[in-house]
């Protein structure tokens, strides 16, 4: 007898031995025990969590010969001839290969004719939304009215392709993917049946790498049992699918903990050895960043702890990474190669890890770049100003239709720039470059001027840009924080701003931070107000420029919506 793939051998013959899904099932077994049968329903869901499946039990529990029931019998001859796939009355159809109008209506064609053997003509259509517009049109009436003795069974994976009519006229049941832990435990019952040895976290494994999917996790579990020779290991699963042992993705984080740049780079050589595949590098260390997260912070929740130390990271640095690995993930299309693309991603995680308050600036900008610092750093603090230059081709000796071209240049705000001094406070402004001691009864407004010479970055620069000062009072620094940001507000952030206080005051700061509701003119919203207003003057600018009134009226151009840009003082 030929070989049974676990999919198909596996299969579930009646509701009782389906896995998951139980909030259809529940309203199927209620309609079959009360006899409240709908004459169309529709399955959706991803790949591989049961539509077909349900339809098909569904269909046994309308013809079996010992009657309506949610327990079909299994053994008479409509239900053994519809697990074969080989009733007379239930035509199953793949409307992916059956998209004209004119196999809609040969199907249909026998509709008013009573069904051969069973109790109903029950029409099972897959992927339902393949059919064309005018296969849809030609269902309606009979999807809407269908005789007594017809049942519709529709199964597809994306409804949204579905004509609302279609979908008024069905009883819609989303089946929903398989979670994890469920699919590990139906693989762990199949191969424990079959005698196969296997290894609970290689189940874990090929759980993760179904995607939701119970046909899947069992095809894979098909290749894995060929791939491990009999058994399923982790070793023979990870090699299966590509991915990198656990281990090399510890070392990782290690290293990154420790602020070993050298040591980071030949882990992700070692890597690229056993693997060309970082896109998925990637997701496992977004994974691993999740485990270390919720093992931190919620650790008996976790049932699949991480395998590293839960205070290898502080909560702020897991959040920061978490999202910057995610970012990374996106752009890794986008660079020379995916290796390029994963390395620019852990070296932007070891330049903000490097600056923890406790590492100098000086020291970071060593081992990050070896290009020496700037002498004159006067360009992150040059005051840019709104410039509007539009450069004209129409002249007296234009030809005749030419058309003119109009260039824009609207220099924007340094990123650098936290506020717009005046023209007049230069001199003050070049002094704030360098650390200077700040007096007693410091005025509010004097955290614009303090603030840029701290050098702080990361999550502390993002708090103190919504901070103002309340008072300075010898030691004692006391913060007011816009409400707003009350969620960047850690312990790791106070202690970078009153260490880089420290350093420019020349005294050991005690930092306070009070939170006041709707805080005015801190540098953020300074900075989101100077924007704002440069940008408006960029619209303005544009529209009321003759040349491009004059295009308008001409050529009936229009500007488009958020085109507009400042550019910065560099940009030509």
């Amino acid at each position: 007898m030929s070989y049974q793939v676990l999919a198909r051998k596996w299969r579930p013959q009646n509701f009782q031995q389906m896995v998951g899904q139980t909030h259809v099932l529940r309203a199927l077994l209620t309609a079959l025990e009360a006899n409240r049968l709908h004459h169309a329903y529709l399955f959706t869901g991803t790949r591989g969590v049961g539509k077909t499946t349900i339809a098909r039990i569904f269909a046994k529990c309308l013809n079996c010969q010992a009657g309506v029931s949610a327990t079909p019998c299994g053994v008479c001859n409509s239900c053994i001839e519809i697990a074969e796939g080989r009733h007379v009355d239930l035509l199953e159809v793949d409307a992916a290969s059956r998209t004209k109008v004119e196999d809609t209506r040969d199907l249909l064609d026998n509709v008013q004719y009573a069904p051969t053997r069973g109790r109903y003509k029950i029409y099972l259509i897959d992927e339902v939304h393949m059919l064309s517009g005018h296969s849809f049109n030609a269902l309606l009436k009979t999807l809407e009215e269908p005789p007594p003795h017809v049942k519709f069974l529709l199964a597809t994976t994306d409804p949204q392709k579905l004509p609302v009519t279609v979908l008024s006229r069905c009883l819609q049941f989303n089946l929903k993917r398989m979670p994890l832990e469920m699919i590990s435990s139906h693989l762990a019952h199949v191969l424990t049946e079959e005698q196969i040895a296997f290894t609970p976290s290689s189940l874990k494994i090929l759980a993760k790498a179904a995607d939701g999917s119970m046909r899947d996790a069992l095809s894979l579990t098909d290749q894995a049992i060929v791939t491990g020779g009999g058994q399923i290991s982790d070793a023979s699963v990870q090699d299966m699918l590509g991915l990198l042992p656990s281990e090399h993705l510890h070392q990782v984080l290690e290293f990154l903990a420790s602020n070993d740049a050298a040591a980071l780079l030949a882990t992700v050589e070692q890597m690229a050895q056993i693997t060309t595949d970082f896109n998925t590098a990637a997701d496992s260390l977004i994974a691993l960043f999740h485990q270390l997260a919720v093992a931190q912070l919620v650790p008996q929740s976790i049932d699949d702890p991480p395998g590293l130390p839960t205070d290898l990271f502080s909560s702020a640095d897991l959040q920061l990474f978490y999202q910057m690995a995610l970012y990374g993930k996106r752009d890794l299309l986008l660079n020379p190669d995916p290796r390029t693309g994963f390395e620019m991603m852990l070296l932007r995680m070891l330049a903000f890890r490097l600056d923890d308050g406790k590492t100098s600036l000086a020291s970071k900008k060593k081992l990050i770049s070896p290009a020496p610092e700037p002498q004159n750093s006067l360009q992150s603090y040059s005051v840019p100003t709104i410039q509007v230059v539009i450069s004209q081709t129409i002249t007296d000796r234009q030809e005749p239709g030419q058309t003119p071209s109009v260039s824009l240049v609207v220099p924007s705000v340094n990123p650098s720039i936290k506020s717009e001094p005046k023209a007049s406070d230069n001199d003050s402004l070049l002094g704030s470059m360098e650390p200077q001691p700040v007096l007693p009864n410091v005025v509010t407004n004097d955290w614009h001027t303090l603030l840029p010479s701290l050098n702080l970055s990361g999550m502390a620069q993002q708090l103190a840009e919504h901070c103002l000062v309340k008072q300075i009072d010898g030691q004692h620094v006391r913060l007011w924080v816009d409400s707003s940001a009350s969620n960047l507000q850690t312990s790791r952030a106070e202690e970078q701003i009153a260490a880089a206080l420290t350093n420019v005051l020349g005294r050991e700061v005690h930092l306070s931070l009070e939170v006041i509701s709707d805080l005015a003119d801190t540098p953020e919203k300074r900075r989101l107000q100077i924007t704002q207003e440069r940008q408006a003057e960029a619209e303005q600018a544009i529209e009321q420029d003759p040349i491009v009134i004059q295009l308008k009226e001409r050529f009936g151009a229009s500007i488009v919506t958020g085109s507009i840009r400042p550019h910065t003082p560099e940009q030509k």
